[in-house]
């Protein structure tokens, strides 16, 4: 019996054209999970046809059994953002055949198939949530084939059994639900020796869970936007009123978390409550203009921070022109990167985007409102 290949792709181009930028941090440390689906693969029919006329049989009919329900369970450990290293124990289930023969009397098979494995995976994030992965490695499997005879045909070697080490290789889809929660899919094939002389390809296509160690789900929580209005000075009480005093800015300051979600530019219903406050107050007031100017951390490339600072920086102004009614004329936006950092020198260490270094530049993600010449 010959384990032959078989069939079965995922649509990962579809994916990527229309997935847009990524941005994720790096994900560093331990995990476990478990896949299950469908195993397939492909009886040999013309060999044991072969097989049988060469010891005087001619084979009328066979019926095959080539698919089974296959999983396994895995640990492993991700390095960075695009490399992890993981092993586990697989079972690809059984397959078999009966063969009629002529004289009468029937030859069957059956190989149970299960083993060890370790793979190298590497990682393409695609957008926050969705990565692509691929798979390539090498499996320890323990092949246990029984054939039985009936009537005419005698088994000599009823149950051979052998384990060898061959490659594997995959390809799948992963999808985050939280930093400790994902669902994966992914098709295999594993290489398998079949205990009678032959090699040949399994393929199991699964589905399965994956616990991340140390993930957590974020927990909703109403925001608190950094807001610090000028207080109004008092004015004395005077029979002949002094000339007013020079425009004097006001500067207010919100943290980025509390307007937007994570490495997005959509101002969120929290964060719109902290600007419909800031045009309240404003409100009545003379000014010549307004400056927005959007900050990020010092974490990722100049040019993804510069862009993602600017697109910040004009989703305020918008929300302020269309839903507050101030004048576009006297509202600008712009991005600066993370040039102007709130945090001290040395207080953030290290340059690796950890779950510690990002919440230590928290400050640091800021979108500044400058009204200059309020009278």
């Amino acid at each position: 019996m010959k384990l032959a290949k078989a069939s079965g792709m995922l649509g990962l181009a579809a994916l990527a054209a229309i997935a847009g930028p990524f941005a994720m941090a790096d994900d560093t440390g331990w995990y476990v999970g478990t896949n299950i689906g469908q195993s397939r693969a492909k009886i040999d029919d013309p060999r044991i046809t072969s097989s049988l006329l060469s010891g005087g049989f001619t084979t009328p009919s066979i019926s095959d059994d080539d698919r089974n329900t296959g999983y396994k369970i895995f640990g492993g450990y991700q390095f960075n953002r695009n490399f992890a290293l993981e092993g586990g124990y697989f079972d690809l289930g059984k397959f078999g055949f009966t063969a009629n023969t002529v004289p009468a009397g029937t030859l069957s098979g059956n190989i149970k198939i299960r083993g060890l494995n370790l793979d190298l995976v590497g990682i393409l994030p695609i957008t926050e949530k969705f990565s692509a992965f691929g798979r390539a490695g090498v499996n320890y499997a323990d092949a246990r084939d029984s054939f039985t005879g009936t009537g005419a045909v005698r088994v000599t070697n009823p149950s051979p059994s052998t384990r060898d080490t061959n490659y594997k290789v995959g390809l799948g889809l992963q999808y985050a639900f939280t930093e400790a929660l994902a669902m994966r899919a992914e098709v295999e094939r594993y290489r398998i020796n079949d205990a009678v002389g032959n090699k040949g390809d399994v393929d199991l296509v699964s589905v399965g869970l994956v616990y991340r160690f140390g993930g957590k789900t974020p927990a909703p929580r109403a925001a608190t936007p950094e807001y610090v209005a000028a207080a109004p000075e008092p004015q004395p009480v005077v029979v002949t009123p002094p000339p007013p005093p020079p425009p004097v800015p006001t500067k207010v300051t919100f943290s980025a978390d509390s307007l937007f979600d994570f490495n997005k530019a959509a101002v969120k219903p929290a964060g719109k409550q902290a600007l419909d406050k800031f045009a309240a107050d404003l409100r009545g007031a003379d000014f010549d203009v307004i400056t927005v100017t959007g900050h990020t951390d010092r974490i990722s490339s100049h040019a993804y921070n510069l862009k993602l600072s600017a697109r910040r920086a004009e989703a305020v102004k918008a929300y302020l022109v269309e839903s507050a009614g101030i004048p576009a004329g006297k509202i600008g936006a712009k991005g600066v990167n993370g040039s102007d950092p709130v945090t001290k020198p040395g207080e953030c260490k290290g340059n690796k985007a950890t779950r510690k270094l990002i919440a230590c530049l928290q400050p640091d993600r800021r979108v500044e409102v400058e009204v200059s010449g309020t009278r």
